[in-house]
């Protein structure tokens, strides 16, 4: 119905435009012919009459709209080609993105040589139906992996405190149950902070207030916050911070960089390990370095391990969302610093942020 009417349209405004300007073209061209033969009759003498000069025009506007008839002709071909036929084509593109459909591509618009402005437009609707499918998909997989990263502690809290009914259960099993739960229930609530961060850093709803701050005190803060769960562990922590190391950026949302990776250091640490921090200054930056003698992992997921939800070791994935490091990459792509990170199965993993020091960013 909608194509009819359009079809329509295209023939009124062909129409249109022949009696608006062709046809005034013809009549303007008849009135000239006559008004020169008249004074060609005038000025030459000529044996011509009156009706031989209205024979003539005639025959002139005749042969005027003919020719301009079959120019209009000719031009409403190549603007259906050129013009018409891809614009319908980019609307029923847009039509269809519209309604979910992300596959949708435009083909490239036939030219005559000439440069189109419908090819750019085509390249940039291609560009953005691409980014859209993949927008898309991060939106599914992004719900699909929170609904299951839910449902998992949702599910542990549930069945321990259905045991916890039962009243012939033991003391010392019934606090066991309790410290599940509370914990489980901990980290519940920290996926979900985690997942309220990261949306705020994406939607760019956090504003990084910069500014200048003592890093070497910070590091020896956040470290010491983790000092009861290294203790439990018996791990051996080394320090090698240099004393009145100062960067420059948001320290609240650094001290996040800081916590998630003391929590992993620790956490994929075995009872007796070893985790070591460094911090030093090379070339304008502030070098963090955190290395553990933990579970480690092979190359193939060190090149995922920044990817939302993400759990290269699935045998320790309880202890954790998958969210904590890119929250790390986040903050530190914001900072506009760099992190890397080296690791073998079985010997340790060493997680390297720079960040930049003085005034400004570099």
């Amino acid at each position: 119905m909608r194509r009819n009417e359009d079809r329509i349209g295209r023939v009124l405004f062909a129409v249109r435009s022949y009696v608006i300007f062709f046809a005034l073209a013809g009549f303007v061209v008849t009135c000239c012919m006559m008004l020169f033969l008249s004074s060609m009759v005038r000025e030459m003498g000529l044996a011509l009459t009156q009706t031989d000069i209205r024979h003539a025009a005639r025959i002139t506007l005749v042969n005027v709209l003919a020719l301009t008839g079959a120019l209009t002709l000719i031009d409403g071909v190549r603007r259906y080609q050129l013009i018409d036929k891809p614009v319908q084509r980019i609307l029923d593109a847009a039509e269809r993105l519209m309604q979910g459909d992300f596959s949708v591509r435009i083909a490239p618009v036939p030219t005559l040589g000439s440069h189109n402005g419908l090819d750019e437009i085509a390249a940039c609707f291609n560009r953005m139906a691409q980014e859209l499918s993949g927008t898309e998909t991060l939106r599914a997989d992004f719900i699909a992996n929170v609904s299951h990263e839910l449902k998992t502690p949702l599910a542990v809290i549930r069945n321990y405190a259905t045991m916890l009914r039962a009243p012939e259960l033991p003391q010392a099993q019934r606090l066991a149950y309790a410290k599940v739960i509370g914990d489980t229930s901990q980290r519940l609530a920290d996926l979900i902070s985690n997942i309220l961060r990261l949306g705020k850093l994406e939607n760019q709803q956090i504003f990084p207030a910069f500014a200048e701050f003592d890093l070497s005190e910070q590091l020896c803060a956040c470290l010491l916050a983790f000092e009861d769960a290294w203790e439990e562990k018996r791990l051996d922590i080394e320090t090698a911070i240099e004393d009145g190391v100062r960067a420059y950026g948001d320290a609240q949302l650094l001290e996040l960089v800081w916590n998630n990776l003391f929590s992993n250091a620790i956490k994929f640490t075995g009872c007796g390990g070893r985790v070591s921090v460094r911090l030093s200054q090379e070339n304008g930056q502030a070098v963090v370095t955190v290395a553990d003698t933990g579970y480690g992992f092979s190359a193939d997921v060190g090149a995922h391990i920044f990817e939302k939800f993400y759990q290269g070791d699935t045998s320790h994935a309880t202890q954790g969302s998958g969210l904590g490091l890119v929250l790390v990459r986040r903050v530190v792509d914001i900072h506009g610093g760099e992190i890397a990170v080296s690791s073998a199965p079985g010997r340790g993993s060493t997680f390297t942020v720079r960040i930049h020091q003085g005034g400004a960013m570099k």
